[in-house]
């Protein structure tokens, strides 16, 4: 009985011993030809990222749902169509409102920004109430915003970005929203350094959203003023 037992014992000893063997073969095995397939098969030598934008900044909630919104098609890319897109998306062309933050107006001013274009100790609810001095603070920004970026709307007008071609109305839309030497990072960094606003709205997506329109109508102003 004793020597039943054993010799179960090692048949079952020597078909573990093999098992465990065959599983070291098959391992090295595979190793060696994966190895072999991998320096045989595998040439990148042709393959390049020249032209390719390698810095991606992808869209927020906010940004993708606000893609598609369509102004006035009369409007067309003309000066006036690029600057009521623009108040539309900050404010909903909103003469009297101020958000969360402070921003006045259809084009959401702060006091800050007010200031550099001599709009100084205004009265939050004298602005609102007065659509012309709204306008003419904005065409005065742009102009200004147009002369900080000169040479940068020479440089880059034209290329590509960020998966986007850049334009002067993109630019000058951006740095409404960010300020201009802010753009100035972004463009200069190639796209790098970006920008987002307390909303997570980006340079990118504003470049993009607003680029096309026709500014040329805009005068670079390094002294504009709206009063």
């Amino acid at each position: 009985m004793g020597n039943i037992f054993w010799d179960v014992y090692l048949e079952i000893f020597y078909m573990i011993k093999r098992i465990i063997g065959l599983s070291i073969l098959l391992t090295i095995g595979g190793i060696l030809l994966l190895s072999f397939t991998t320096k045989e098969s595998l040439d990148l030598s042709s393959y390049n990222t020249a032209g390719l934008d390698l810095y991606y900044i992808a869209p927020n909630f906010n940004e993708i749902e606000d893609e598609e919104v369509l102004i006035s098609p009369e409007l067309g890319k003309s000066y006036i169509g690029f600057k009521e897109a623009l108040a539309f998306k900050e404010s909903r062309g909103d003469y009297g409102v101020v958000n969360q933050f402070g921003y006045m107006g259809k084009y959401q001013f702060g006091k800050g920004t007010l200031a550099l274009i001599g709009i100084k100790n205004v009265n939050r609810n004298d602005f609102l109430a007065n659509p012309a001095l709204q306008e003419k603070a904005f065409h005065a920004y742009v102009s200004r915003n147009k002369w900080v970026l000169r040479r940068d709307i020479k440089w880059f007008v034209g290329k590509r970005m960020n998966g986007i071609e850049i334009t002067e109305s993109g630019i000058l839309a951006a740095a409404h929203l960010a300020g201009p030497n802010a753009v100035k990072r972004y463009l200069r960094s190639g796209g790098v350094d970006g920008f987002a606003d307390a909303f997570g709205t980006t340079i990118r997506y504003y470049m993009k959203r607003f680029g096309g329109y026709d500014t040329s109508f805009v005068l670079a102003d390094r002294r504009a003023k709206a009063i």
